[in-house]
This record gives C-alpha cells, sequence and structure tokens, in this order.
C-alpha cells in the first residue's frame, strides 16, 4: 500500500518528541484515537508531560485549540456558551463556549462537577451541543483530549461510567528514562518550545490519511478473534459491566489505525492485541477491574490466536 500514513505518522511523532521525549507510543496512541474519530483520556500522577504532549499534537495537525482548566466552580455554559442581550441590537446573541474548536484539552477533567463532566456527554458522541432548543453542529475535525491524576482523589469528581466509555483510549505515560530525563533539564524552556512548534499536516493529508486507513483489510478469522475478547469480558460473573459494543467497535478501528501506520493493508492479531491494552480496560467494572489492564492482559493470554493463512 502506499505509504502516506506511515510518512504522516512519523512527522507527527518526530514533531511532538521535540516536546515530549520517549513517548512515541503515547504520541503514536493518541494519533490513533485522533485517526478513529475518538477521543483520549491521558491519566497518570502530576508532572510527567500529559498536558505538554496534548499541546504538541494539536500544534502539529493544526486547527483550532482550546485548552480548559477543570475546576470545582465550573458550570456548563462555561463550555458550551451563552445567549446574552446585546443592547446595542435589542437582540438576544450565542456566545460560543470553548467546546466550539477543533481540539479540546480538558486538564484535569476530574475536577469538575458531575453536572459539568455531563456537558461533554453530547459533545464527545454525537458531535453536535443543543442550547436553548437549537442544535449546533461541531466543526471536523472534533477530538476531545483529557487529563487526569489517578491517585489524588480530594476535591475529584470519579468520571461515570458512561462517560469513560466515551473515551476512545485511556492512556499512562509513566516517567522518562534518566538520560532522557537529564536532556529535559539541559534543554530550551518547554514552553519556548512549544512556541517553536509548527504544524507539520494538512486537513486536506489528514483526509488522505483516514482514506487509507478505510482500505484496511480486516479477515473473518481477526473479527473472530475480536469478538472472543469482547465476549470473555461480557460473560466474566466477577465483572458488573463487560466491554459495550461501543468498545468492540473501538478495537476494531484502532486495529486497522495501526496496521496502516506499520504500513499494512491487512490487520493481524497482533494489532488487536496491542491496542487492546488501551481501548479496553477502562470500559469494564466489577471486581476484576481494579486491575484493569493485568485483568486485560491475563484474559487475551487466554484467548487463542488465529493462525494466519497466506
Amino acid at each position: 500500500m502506499d505509504l502516506t500514513v506511515v510518512g504522516y505518522t512519523n512527522r507527527i511523532v518526530e514533531n511532538v518528541s521535540k516536546v515530549i521525549y520517549g513517548k512515541e507510543e503515547a504520541i503514536k496512541q493518541v494519533l490513533v484515537c485522533f485517526f478513529g474519530g475518538g477521543h483520549v483520556l491521558l491519566e497518570d500522577v502530576p508532572g510527567t508531560g500529559k498536558t505538554m504532549l496534548l499541546r504538541a499534537f494539536s500544534k502539529s495537525i493544526g486547527g483550532d485549540f482550546k485548552r480548559i482548566q477543570f475546576t470545582p466552580d465550573l458550570l456548563p455554559s462555561d463550555l458550551t456558551g451563552i445567549h446574552f442581550y446585546n443592547q446595542k441590537i435589542g437582540e438576544f446573541e450565542f456566545r460560543k463556549g470553548p467546546l466550539f474548536a477543533n481540539i479540546i484539552l480538558a486538564d484535569e477533567i476530574n475536577r469538575a462537577t458531575p453536572r459539568t463532566q455531563a456537558a461533554l456527554l453530547e459533545t464527545m458522541e454525537e458531535k453536535q451541543i443543543s442550547i436553548d432548543g437549537t442544535t449546533y453542529l461541531m466543526e471536523q475535525p472534533y477530538m476531545v483530549m483529557a487529563t487526569q491524576n489517578p491517585i489524588e482523589s480530594y476535591g475529584t469528581f470519579p468520571l461515570p461510567e458512561a462517560q469513560m466509555d466515551r473515551f476512545f483510549m485511556r492512556i499512562s505515560m509513566g516517567y522518562m528514562e534518566r538520560k532522557q530525563e537529564i536532556s529535559v533539564l539541559r534543554r530550551k524552556d518547554t514552553a519556548v518550545l512549544l512556541d517553536e512548534l509548527e504544524q507539520v499536516v494538512t486537513t486536506e493529508e489528514l483526509k488522505n490519511c483516514r482514506a487509507e486507513i478505510e482500505q484496511v483489510k480486516v479477515s473473518d478469522e481477526v473479527v473472530d478473534y475480536i469478538m472472543n475478547i469482547i465476549d470473555a469480558t461480557r460473560n466474566d460473573k466477577h465483572l458488573a459491566c463487560g466491554v459495550s459494543t461501543r468498545g468492540s467497535l473501538a478495537l476494531y478501528k484502532a486495529a486497522k489505525i495501526i496496521a496502516a501506520m506499520e504500513g499494512r493493508d491487512y490487520v493481524m492479531p497482533e494489532d488487536v492485541k496491542r491496542e487492546a491494552m488501551c481501548v479496553l480496560p477502562h470500559r469494564i467494572s466489577g471486581d476484576n477491574s481494579r486491575n484493569a489492564e493485568k485483568y486485560i492482559g491475563d484474559l487475551i493470554e487466554k484467548i487463542e490466536v488465529p493462525l494466519e493463512r497466506l
């Protein structure tokens, strides 16, 4: 197949890596979410570069970017916008909120109240906002990139399962290696590097990449393999809730996208296993969900992998 997707993937990863060292896999997974038309939840301890990664990614792909710092006093209208009375013209006008952008960074999303978090539900799933009986469609591409701190519970409101399921992936970055962190200490300030970062792909080039991804083939055996994994979560009596149909669709899309990024026009079982660790863990609930990543990893090892037929 044409290596357009491979070329643009490498270009974006290299550009973001000028700001965030040693996190190429996390950058790739954010790009998988973008190509899949989904949203990403970046969950890690403070100070590991979550916000910087997402800022650098948004600058690399272009489009209108808005950052929202979530706090307990944030109201739904602070996100969606409000109607206000314009005295000059004697009429009410709609002032758009920060959700009216292409790339939304929802920083520390779990610090906002459930009411405010719910304002994102329609936007994330339907790509539209309904206000006072009027529906506004979001401009494409549209992506919500959220961050949250998993270890601090004071003053936070855990995301409900319905909203967690709307995230295409949940990703953790972890700490840098020692040599990489020493390089960060000696380089320019991160804010300066972000200012110097340029857009490296156009909207038309991104459309072409998505068109190529649509041509990636998935065999019946691989589709059965995906469903075997999904069914295993649904049939586990220790889980209150298995993976939804939205989750199986996300895994199917992610496997196609990562295959295209690797320069193939077909999906292998290894693509499914790789993406399942980012797509599935946050979609399960119950006793086994406390260590969801380990549970999904162990579950996949128990399921028979289909043999490739040349």
